[in-house]
Order: structure tokens, then C-alpha cells, then sequence
């Protein structure tokens, strides 16, 4: 009877070791969360609002791998990380991809999104190459944000019509997330603003 009352006092024992080690361990605080890209200013009807418009489907286009996600990267000379507790609401190929359509609601061309049916004249690529925080005068300065966008425009017969690339540095108020999310906003809101005028010019 010994053997057995040892051995569950033995169990006890760790189970009470192991609870004491579960509540030790420290708390994640909850990430705070950012998006980017403008909201569309005019709404669904937009697209049937352009019945002439130039018809433009848009192909699947890659996006700068480190930053595709809903982390934030930065890059400090050669090292990358990212921002500690905030994320984007959503990955930021998927925010990026809403922006591009919200930025052509205003514009003549309109773009076919994969599943969508409609004839079109044209097919736009567009990758982003490059998506991130800089911070090239060191950890503790207002870090620049640049995003790079590589766009491929060609007929329906697949021949091309030009390709161009579009980029934006905006440095950040501040070294503070705020700050930051305010200069992805301006850099993506002009990096598409470019983009929509060169689809516009050389597709219409």
C-alpha cells in the first residue's frame, strides 16, 4: 500500500509543479491594428457609371514575399524585423489589392478581377516589389517608408503595350507606428495614383 500512495503523491506533486509553471508564464499583450489604402469614393455603381470605359482585366501579380502578411517589416541596413504588436488587419497583399481597385473607381478603365465575367482589350500585371519600413539613419530616427510597384500592360492578343515602374519614399512623421501607417498610406496613394495614370494613357 506504500508503493502505491508514493507514486500518487509523486503525480501530485508534478501536477502541481506544472500548474505553477503554466500561470508563470507571461502574457502577450494583443496587437494593435492598422490598415492602409483609401476607401472607394464612389461606391459600387462606379464601374456602370463608365459604360464607354476602356475594359482591363487584372492578372494575379506577385508581392514582396518578407511583407505579404499582416506584419509590418522593417529593414535597419541589412537586418529586417518587424514592428512589435501591431499588425495590419489583414494581409497586406490583400489590402494592397482592395486599394489598386478602389483607386481605378474614379478613372475610365476598368478593371476585370479574376472570376469576373466581361470582355476586355487589355491585361494589367502589377508586383510589388518592394514593401517596407526603412530605416536607413538608424533604429531610433523617423524611418522612410518605399513602396515599388512593377506594372505590365498588354493586349488581349497578349502583345505588349509597356511596362513601368512606379515608386514612392515617404518619410514618417515620426518613429512611431502612427506615423508610420500615415506614410504607407500616402506612399501607396501615390504610387497608384501613377499607376492609374499610365493604364489611363496608354490603354485609352
Amino acid at each position: 500500500m506504500i508503493r502505491p500512495l508514493l507514486r500518487l503523491a509523486a503525480i501530485g506533486a508534478c501536477a502541481l509543479a506544472l500548474s505553477g509553471c503554466i500561470s508563470l508564464l507571461p502574457k502577450s499583450k494583443p496587437a494593435q491594428l492598422y490598415r492602409f489604402g483609401a476607401s472607394p469614393a464612389a461606391g459600387p455603381a462606379a464601374a456602370t457609371a463608365r459604360p464607354n470605359g476602356v475594359s482591363v482585366f487584372r492578372t494575379n501579380g506577385g508581392f514582396q514575399g518578407e511583407a505579404s502578411d499582416d506584419r509590418i517589416l522593417t529593414m535597419t541596413g541589412g537586418k529586417a524585423a518587424y514592428i512589435a504588436e501591431s499588425r495590419w488587419v489583414a494581409p497586406a497583399d490583400i489590402l494592397f489589392n482592395e486599394a489598386v481597385s478602389n483607386a481605378f473607381d474614379a478613372s475610365p478603365v476598368r478593371l476585370i478581377a479574376r472570376g469576373q465575367q466581361g470582355r476586355f482589350a487589355y491585361a494589367l500585371r502589377t508586383d510589388v516589389r518592394t514593401f517596407e519600413t526603412r530605416y536607413d539613419s538608424g533604429p531610433n530616427a523617423a524611418p522612410t517608408v518605399v513602396v515599388r510597384v512593377h506594372a505590365a500592360l498588354t493586349r488581349s492578343d497578349q502583345s505588349s503595350v509597356g511596362e513601368q515602374d512606379f515608386e514612392a519614399r515617404v518619410p514618417a512623421g515620426d518613429n512611431r507606428v502612427g506615423e508610420i501607417v500615415a506614410a504607407y498610406n500616402k506612399a501607396v496613394s501615390e504610387v497608384l495614383g501613377k499607376l492609374v495614370s499610365w493604364t489611363e494613357a496608354s490603354a485609352t
